[in-house]
């Protein structure tokens, strides 16, 4: 396969990627996955990633640098997604 049909390839699936939810994010040494029956809640959140830049009810926002993530949770206080 050619360079350039990889390089458009590679562009494709990172477009494609970042329009789905994020089924994970690191802090630190650990790893917050979203997407699973067991999901961790807000408290296993805080422990492992701190407070967030930014809280709207049951949506809590983590930014460093130019990197934001979103993460959404139920109304049990079970992470749902991870934007």
């Amino acid at each position: 396969m050619s360079r350039k049909i990889k390089s458009l390839l590679a562009v494709a699936a990172l477009s494609v990627a970042a329009a789905e939810p994020a089924l994970a994010m690191r802090c630190g040494t650990h790893v917050i996955s979203s997407g699973q029956q067991n999901s961790p809640g807000k408290y296993e959140v805080l422990k492992r990633c701190g407070e967030p830049t930014e809280r709207y009810g049951n949506t809590w926002i983590y930014k460093s640098g130019a990197v934001s993530r979103e993460l959404r949770f139920d109304a049990q206080g079970r992470l749902l997604d991870i934007y």
